[in-house]
């Protein structure tokens, strides 16, 4: 089985570690993977912002990318979003290369989406001690349905689950929401970092890097240092090698 790994544009200049842990789960459970070295962005920022040329071009160049793979998987339920839904039912429709976008929204997946109904896996390598909460991302959750899978694969990996209040509330990170209406996005995201330290938990997990970094980043500037925040590829993946 051919696995290209979509990397994305945050994890690659901001958290290399979720990638190489996608990279080591996807070889561990015997995929063959491929990352195309020249791959870069979804598009989806450009297409919030109605730079569709742009994100038609960028669409058009992940799509040569990865055209001779079984399958796609993105540690990001917001890039999956974008290529799954966005392409196939927005930029292009009417255009020649729609079927093709077509096609690859059906074999394109968010990471734990893919370990637990494509693979079906019944073991992780990782081991998780203690609880961690959980936020669902706003892509994730309500495009593509993922709510229970990292929960799963989390507690394969023997984490307790300490499920904050609103939990599937957004973070107020939002790509462009968070710059053009920073105030209401500060709240939001206080909000969301008060329900998580309530939970008793002593790890924020999720399965989107904006959101992790737009909740990390908020707990530091308010003093909080404690709380570790992680992407779940980072703890159900194990140790390097």
């Amino acid at each position: 089985m051919k696995v290209g790994l979509f990397v994305t544009c945050l994890v690659d200049l901001s958290r290399p570690s979720i990638g190489f842990a996608t990279l080591r789960l996807l070889k561990h459970y015997g995929c063959e993977v491929v990352v195309p070295e020249t791959q870069t962005c979804c598009g989806q920022p450009g297409y919030n912002s109605g730079a569709r040329d742009v994100a038609r071009t960028l669409a058009r160049k992940v799509l040569a990318e990865f055209r001779g793979c079984d399958y796609v998987v993105a540690p990001s339920g917001s890039c999956s979003g974008q290529l799954k839904h966005a392409t196939v039912h927005d930029l292009f429709i009417g255009e020649p290369d729609h079927a093709e976008f077509v096609a690859l929204s059906e074999r394109w997946f968010e990471l734990s989406d893919f370990l637990v109904n494509v693979l079906k896996v019944q073991e992780v390598p990782g081991r998780v001690n203690g609880s961690v909460t959980y936020h669902d991302s706003c892509s994730g959750l309500r495009e593509l349905g993922v709510k229970m899978q990292p929960r799963y694969l989390l507690q394969m990996a023997g984490a307790g689950i300490a499920e904050m209040e609103g939990a599937e509330r957004c973070c107020g990170f939002g790509g462009t929401f968070s710059v053009k209406l920073g105030e209401i996005s500060t709240r939001m995201c206080e909000n969301k970092c008060e329900a998580a330290r309530a939970s008793g938990a002593g790890t924020i997990v999720g399965g989107d890097l904006g959101c992790l970094l737009n909740i990390e980043g908020r707990l530091r500037r308010t003093g909080d240092h404690a709380t570790r925040v992680a992407h779940f590829a980072e703890l159900i993946a194990g140790g390097e090698g």
